[in-house]
């Protein structure tokens, strides 16, 4: 059974009703969510490999024993070039690798369409949960109500002034701040060269792209999508459902044509 919230205009006022769709209230599936999403970017993982041959192409030879050293291959030559020093073996000096990558492995992870389904519709329902947006991060006014649904004229904004005014309309504006500071990098997700990381802001659902993304796409960290390819890796970036999203009405009643059944 649909429920009805209210329909905000680019001024940051209710102006109406809308009725919403019944998976929005559908149960949020986290375990879902996680498959689906690293199934998702697990397909945008370049295939990387060694050479066969690195680490082999040397003289190196085990002298055998009787020698009173140990019979790990060494290269062959004058002893203080590179001679007698080990070599092709694993764990010595310019030697091979034990397990080195190979271009061969598949590392794309499968996932039923059914769990696909379920996980899309769980990122749904969690972003008309202020519980969950909030857990997230997000700085969001207590007046708002989920999910957060606007007329079809912030389609249609091209400026970047124009997209301003609409978060501060609509009391967003300190959380495009929040996404805007970079956060450095500790401890086990600390990245050699890259110490600054930014933080996933609102998520803009449209229809259509008319402009929007240009005008709304300035801000670090808030992204415009179109409703056709909306996945579960947009509304649950890194694997945690609930981020805030800004449906407009005809991104809502494309996605229930999508994901089937009929707009009340």
């Amino acid at each position: 059974m649909s429920r009805t919230v209210s329909l905000y205009d680019v001024e940051g006022k209710a102006s109406g009703d809308f009725s919403v769709p019944s998976f929005f209230d559908a149960p949020v599936r986290g375990d879902l969510v996680r498959r689906a999403v690293v199934a998702i970017q697990s397909h945008s993982f370049q295939p990387q490999g060694r050479d066969p041959m690195a680490g082999k192409r040397t003289t190196a030879e085990s002298m055998g024993v009787g020698r009173g050293m140990s019979r790990i291959p060494r290269v062959k030559g004058e002893r203080y070039a590179r001679g007698g020093m080990a070599g092709f073996a694993a764990g010595t000096v310019k030697g091979r690798l034990t397990f080195p990558p190979t271009s061969a492995r598949i590392n794309a992870k499968k996932i039923n369409k059914k769990e696909l389904r379920a996980a899309m519709l769980s990122a749904v329902a969690a972003t008309s949960s202020k519980i969950l947006v909030r857990a997230r991060g997000h700085r969001v006014p207590d007046a708002l109500e989920f999910p957060l649904v606007v007329s079809d004229e912030a389609e249609k904004i091209t400026k970047n002034a124009d997209a301003e005014k609409i978060f501060k309309n609509l009391g967003l504006w300190e959380d495009v701040e929040r996404s805007s500071r970079r956060k450095i990098r500790s401890g086990k997700g600390s990245v050699r060269g890259r110490p600054h990381k930014l933080r996933a802001g609102a998520l803009v659902v449209v229809s259509k792209r008319s402009g929007a993304e240009r005008a709304f796409g300035n801000f670090n960290g808030v992204r415009v999508v179109d409703v056709s390819t909306l996945n579960v890796s947009d509304l649950a970036p890194g694997t945690h459902p609930g981020r805030l999203t800004i449906w407009t009405e005809s991104a809502i009643k494309g996605l229930e044509a999508r994901l089937g059944g009929v707009h009340a």
